[in-house]
């Protein structure tokens, strides 16, 4: 979709308009002829920040099945006094532009023939528009094109997205931005240690990778006379560090997953797509903020070289890890990206991973969950994820919790060693909680946002969940 800009109420064939009725809460459409279709919308309250993104994407979606590819919408149709009663004007221009983009993607690269699929090739945005409006609307542009990134790169199937395509696939979306991108290889993991992210590997004929992306939108401070080194030790330069889990594809390993569970398991790295997506949007967006990107990426085979259960794994950090369940692989790779992010002296670590099914079992589809022990990081977590449309709720990770993460033969065990039945997506936050000691960390589980939800009015497969959240983090912080 190609969002352009108006300053008139009014514009000549070919644009379709959408036209509301507050008092009969309906939505037309309305060609050059006069009204032509009515619509009902699914919001009869006034408008909210939730159901101002819901009413965006039914409009889109609407159109999209009347096969209309070019709409027009007046500004103040749709930014009404309930709307801006929760929104400033710009954020809810930037809202706008983000959901008109997410509403009308779809994954079409794989069909031969894309007739199927109609698309919204231009919305015409009319209105009395000041520069700071534009701005904002261009904002949510890139935000959105950043999701819609991210779904991409989700959505293609683990036999073309492997762990040395995903690198590619970041060393690709940087080009032209001031994001460096350093991938390191097998041997290079090697020599860092990291022992949780080779064991998982070891069952695939394709070789792992770390994939680095670094952002210094706000310089690296001033060289020190004596090294000659800049110093990265200052609030204003320390860097926020996103990782995300870049499992490619998740057979289970050993403990092989149910036919029907592993057919979307190419979505196990939509966590590392997201924080791909997101420092290259904060490169695009020009933040003045110093931004990391880690994804640990690696497929989680059988094989006869797989990992076993009962293995023993030395991490990063030097902390051993006892494997009594090769699908709880994820926590394993994040647990050396942890220890890698120190690197950095970060000013806060986020990790993204479609980590959990129990997450999912205690949230349903529609949040995402959040761990942390540190309050403040939390609330700015739930504010910032009802403000920019990823919703996060938090789980609970306190110490009583400790105690079901401890091994029998190594330091910790990757899941219970009791077997307990509860609480698996707070044993996996728990795990992270080893190798997250002395930072300001949180964990994302996204398992329950990786694909869309009823309701959604969105297109089938990858959310691109949480690009929204992780580019108001970095803006944030």
């Amino acid at each position: 979709m190609k969002i352009l800009t108006s300053p008139a109420k009014e514009q000549k064939t070919p644009y379709t308009y959408v036209r509301f009725d507050t008092k009969e809460v309906t939505m037309f459409l309305e060609n050059a002829q006069g009204r032509s279709m009515v619509v009902h919308k699914d919001a009869k309250s006034p408008q909210t920040q939730r159901t101002f993104r819901t009413l965006v994407r039914f409009m889109v979606r609407t159109a999209k099945s009347y096969k209309i590819e070019k709409l027009a919408l007046a500004i103040d149709d749709i930014i009404t006094d309930d709307v801006l009663k929760n929104y400033t004007r710009a954020h809810a221009l930037q809202t706008l532009a983000e959901n008109l983009l997410i509403a009308d993607y779809e994954f079409t690269t794989y069909r031969t023939s894309k007739t199927r699929e109609k698309y919204v090739a231009e919305m015409l945005l009319s209105g009395d528009l000041a520069k700071e409006d534009l701005e904002a609307i261009a904002r949510g542009v890139e935000i959105g094109t950043a999701v819609n990134s991210a779904r991409n790169l989700a959505n293609i199937p683990g036999g073309d997205m492997t762990p040395r395509t995903l690198a590619l696939s970041a060393q690709t979306l940087a080009k032209g931005t001031a994001v460096k991108v350093t991938v390191l290889g097998k041997k290079e993991i090697e020599r860092e240690k990291m022992g949780a992210l080779l064991g998982v590997s070891r069952g695939s004929v394709e070789d792992p990778r770390f994939i680095i992306m670094e952002y210094w939108g706000a310089g690296k401070g001033p060289a020190k006379k004596a090294s000659g080194k800049q110093d990265v030790g200052t609030d204003e330069y320390r860097p926020v560090v996103f990782i995300g889990k870049g499992i490619t594809f998740d057979t289970g390993g050993l403990n092989l997953k149910p036919s029907d569970a592993v057919l979307d398991m190419h979505l196990d790295m939509s966590g590392g797509a997201a924080v791909i997506a997101a420092v290259i949007c904060a490169a695009r967006l020009k933040l003045k903020k110093n931004i990391i990107g880690l994804i640990p990426a690696a497929e989680n085979m059988v094989s006869g070289e797989s990992y076993r259960p009962g293995d023993i794994l030395t991490t990063m950090s030097g902390k051993t890890v006892e494997v009594l369940n090769t699908d709880a692989e994820g926590r394993l790779v994040l647990a050396d990206a942890l220890t890698y992010a120190r690197k950095y002296n970060p000013k806060v670590v986020i990790d993204v991973a479609t980590l959990t099914g129990a997450a999912l079992v205690a949230l349903g589809q529609h949040a995402s969950a959040i761990m942390t022990q540190d309050e403040a990081l939390q609330a700015t977590l739930m504010k910032l994820g009802e403000e920019s449309g990823d919703y996060v709720w938090p789980l609970p990770l306190w110490q009583e919790y400790k105690q079901h993460t401890k091994g029998t033969f190594a330091d910790i065990a990757n899941i219970p060693v009791s077997g307990a039945r509860y609480g698996g997506a707070i044993n996996g936050g728990m795990f992270l909680t080893h190798f997250a000691e002395g930072l300001t960390w949180a964990h994302i589980d996204m398992a329950p946002r990786m694909t869309a939800a009823p309701g959604d009015h969105l297109s089938k497969g990858a959310t691109g969940e949480p690009v929204r959240l992780l580019v108001a983090l970095a803006i944030h912080y």
